[in-house]
């Protein structure tokens, strides 16, 4: 358990302390997709519940699976909100779903629990590229987009890959954070995993 505050400056220490433990159980593989869920998750806390809120981030290793939860005081369940909803509402929650093997949320006694789970299977990085074109694909679409076949469809995936990164790079700045240490460690992790491989 790790109780923090709804604050930028803590989401990015939560994101961190939440990097050691997954570390310690020796999951670097699910590590980038933690980390982003983690961002994910606490700030919706820091947007829907209000800056200074305390809540708790749970991390679960069950078998194949890392299971993420994020308690708080609020009993506004989050939706997932329809394409048509303008740039920054439900995006945090269409990233979930496309990232996450399974996602939802809990009313409990306090309050509600989001909850999302990360697959840790060995076929890892197959699973990562299909859900890369899937993210691509409903990322076009959002953007008003459709795709055709052959080399149309891969240069509409190719234009939404690079609005995409455009777009999280934007996102990691506006969190106060370096955009080139977002690639650098990108980067690092894809070759790591390549190595590996």
């Amino acid at each position: 358990m790790l109780p923090f505050e709804a604050a930028p400056t803590e989401v990015r220490l939560l994101r961190k302390a939440a990097l050691r433990q997954l570390s310690r159980w020796g999951m670097p593989v699910a590590a980038d997709e933690a980390e982003l869920l983690v961002t994910e998750l606490a700030t919706n806390v820091v947007k829907h519940v209000g800056e200074g809120a305390s809540a708790t981030l749970i991390l679960e290793w069950r078998e194949e699976r890392l299971r993420l939860e994020v308690h708080d005081k609020s009993r506004s369940v989050p939706t997932l909100k329809s394409a048509g909803c303008d740039e920054e509402c439900g995006r945090g929650l269409h990233l979930l779903a496309e990232l996450a093997t399974a996602w939802g949320t809990v009313v409990t006694a306090a309050g509600k629990a989001v909850w999302c789970e990360i697959s840790l299977s060995p076929s890892q990085a197959c699973r990562r590229i299909e859900r890369a074109v899937g993210v691509l694909e409903n990322y076009r679409g959002e953007r008003g987009g459709a795709f055709g076949w052959g080399g149309r469809r891969a240069t509409g995936l190719e234009e939404s890959a690079v609005e995409l990164i455009a777009d999280l790079l934007h996102w990691n700045t506006a969190r106060g954070c370096d955009p080139d240490d977002m690639l650098d460690r990108a980067q690092m992790h894809y070759e790591a995993e390549s190595d590996a491989a």
